[in-house]
């Protein structure tokens, strides 16, 4: 039988991820699944690289588990501050964020943690620091893009000017 592939698999395995961390269910059930690959053989370091998880973190599942059970599982506090972007917001930022810059009215062509930053003060009245946003383009599978040089686009006459070797005189 011929082996199945997942077509796009870098982009779907992100779109599994996020679709796993999206209800307390679901994530419920990976560690579940977690716990189960260990309990059949697996280290933590495999089933970490199976899940997409730390190993660390899959050795504090099957702790919760081995101590309390199936209720170690279950969601508990969760560490750190609670996000200042509740889930409508992010699924609007996200398609806010396919779009161009320049669609809401700002000079750049591309985005980047500055403009992110203000674009969630104004739009969304949420206020982060430029370093925040660029991890907000982390965890929403975006890759940072570098704009191209404005020399490609100098004006001819400076660059004349500024050239090294002097034109060719023809004769």
């Amino acid at each position: 039988m011929r082996k199945l592939e997942v077509e796009d698999k870098e982009i779907m395995q992100i779109a599994i991820r996020n679709e796993i961390a999206r209800s307390e269910e679901s994530r419920y059930d990976h560690r579940l699944h977690g716990v189960l690959l260990v309990s059949q053989g697996l280290s933590c370091r495999k089933v970490g690289d199976y899940l997409g998880q730390n190993p660390v973190t899959v050795q504090r599942w099957v702790k919760r588990f081995n101590n309390k059970g199936f209720a170690g599982l279950y969601e508990g506090e969760r560490c750190g501050r609670p996000s200042r972007i509740d889930t409508l917001q992010w699924s609007e930022l996200e398609s806010d964020l396919r779009k161009s810059p320049q669609e809401f009215g700002y000079g750049q062509n591309l985005w980047d943690g500055k403009l992110l930053s203000h674009h969630l003060s104004v739009c969304y009245g949420v206020e982060l620091g430029t370093r925040q946003s660029q991890r907000i383009f982390r965890q929403m599978g975006f890759r940072r893009r570098k704009p191209r040089p404005l020399i490609a686009h100098a004006d001819p006459e400076a660059q004349r000017v500024f050239k090294k070797t002097p034109p060719s005189r023809s004769g």
